[in-house]
């Protein structure tokens, strides 16, 4: 039946950047060996409730425990994507707040392995609250904060080698 409203299947969260495709490989730019830009990124379709988006990029080709690359949250509900070239401050105009990543500095850092292919998984977390963390926030304590607000994930993965 048509017109009854409520029973329309919702398409996933999607996460996805013009820079690159899923499984394909991240831009030069992107990286230590370039400017070290963050890259753009999509997204659409976030369920209702959303108050807010988390994001992280790690390495699990880095060793035993992933690097990581990025962390942000408090991304505003309204947002659907993030910018090419984001500045490395702990907080952003739009309120978002940048974490800790590995080696413990706040902002984005791009592929940079020492040899080989790696993968990097930038994972989007819709949330059904704002988050009350700060820039020290590691990966760890985002993961824990979020733990029962996760309404939905998407993930985009990109290769980097050198």
């Amino acid at each position: 039946m048509s017109g009854c409203g409520g029973n329309e299947p919702t398409a996933p969260l999607a996460l996805t950047s013009p820079a690159f495709a899923n499984g394909e490989a991240i831009p030069v730019n992107y990286s230590c060996d370039g400017t070290d830009a963050t890259p753009p990124l999509t997204w659409t379709d976030p369920p209702r409730g959303t108050k807010s988006f988390a994001l992280i990029m790690d390495d699990p080709d880095a060793g035993s425990t992933p690097w990581v690359h990025w962390v942000i949250f408090n991304i505003p509900a309204s947002a659907r994507g993030l910018d090419e070239g984001l500045p490395t401050d702990a907080q952003l105009s739009d309120e978002s707040i940048q974490g800790k990543a590995s080696p413990y500095s706040t902002g984005y850092h791009g592929p940079c392995p020492p040899a080989g292919t790696h993968h990097y998984v930038f994972k989007l977390y819709a949330l059904d609250t704002k988050l009350d963390l700060d820039e020290s926030t590691s990966k760890t304590a985002l993961l824990d904060a979020m733990e029962s607000h996760i309404l939905t994930t998407a993930e985009l993965i990109g290769t980097f080698e050198r």
